[in-house]
């Protein structure tokens, strides 16, 4: 399996986290826990599926997925390649007008935001590229056609920094002591521009941030407690919903 991370190139830098070439040669299921940007993905090569509720919904070939705010489980076919593009949080506000909240939980074809026709070439040049910086070049000057001219919202990315430094464990009503807007327009524009809510998106953080600084010397309560959690119950089920076990369960198979 290869799963090969590559930097944007510099115009791209402020609103791409990074690009990945991902392929397998063998059929697989996966889960992928939520994050803070949208992704999208073209395949180069092989299927894509993701399983919900106990059904199975192929992703077409060229996709975008919103944020999430539970793990989702993808299922792969043979010899699969694939080309990721991972946004920085709120970043790909600057390749596509529509409010990127209608994005949340979802995973729709790239058609529903340019014309088939400039997809489909996209789609071939991927298909008969030669190499990864092949690839990465052409989804790279893709990217670049698409940006507008036009900046993250300032005081959308604000909130975020101030989300992060508290790792998520915030409330609404201190987020806001921070930024000069009301609750009502302030909603809205982070929901546009970050496509969840801030309470949602404070909330993948702080769950992020919780995997992150795990430590098996201590115990799951004082992690809950560092978490903000103060009913442990509340702890279980919340990290559940996020990565589909319970905290004992999920980092013992992770440790």
């Amino acid at each position: 399996m290869k799963f090969d991370t590559y930097l944007p190139c510099e115009p791209l830098r402020p609103y791409v986290r990074s690009l990945v070439i991902s392929e397998t040669t063998e059929e697989s299921v996966y889960k992928v826990l939520p994050g803070t940007g949208i992704v999208i993905g073209f395949q180069y090569d092989g299927q894509l599926a993701y399983e919900l509720q106990g059904k199975e919904y192929k992703l077409a070939p060229s996709g975008i997925t919103g944020l999430n705010d539970s793990f989702r489980l993808f299922r792969n076919s043979v010899n699969i390649g694939t080309v990721l593009v991972f946004f920085a949080a709120a970043g790909a506000t600057v390749f596509f007008r529509q409010p990127l909240h209608e994005l949340f939980r979802e995973s729709v074809s790239l058609d529903n935001f340019m014309l088939r026709s400039e997809l489909l070439i996209l789609e071939e040049q991927l298909c008969s590229a030669k190499t990864d910086t092949e690839r990465i070049a052409i989804v790279e000057r893709f990217l670049i056609s698409r940006m507008r001219n036009r900046e993250p919202d300032p005081m959308v990315l604000q909130a975020i920094a101030v989300i992060h430094r508290h790792h998520g464990n915030i409330r609404i009503k201190e987020l806001l002591q921070q930024v000069p807007i009301s609750q009502s327009p302030f909603e809205k524009r982070f929901r546009s521009a970050v496509g969840t809510s801030a309470k949602k998106f404070a909330s993948i953080v702080r769950m992020k941030y919780a995997l992150q600084v795990y430590d098996p010397k201590r115990s799951l309560t004082e992690l809950g407690h560092e978490m903000g959690f103060y009913d442990q119950s509340h702890f279980i089920k919340e990290f559940k919903n996020f990565t589909g076990l319970a905290p004992e369960d999920y980092f013992k198979g992770n440790s």
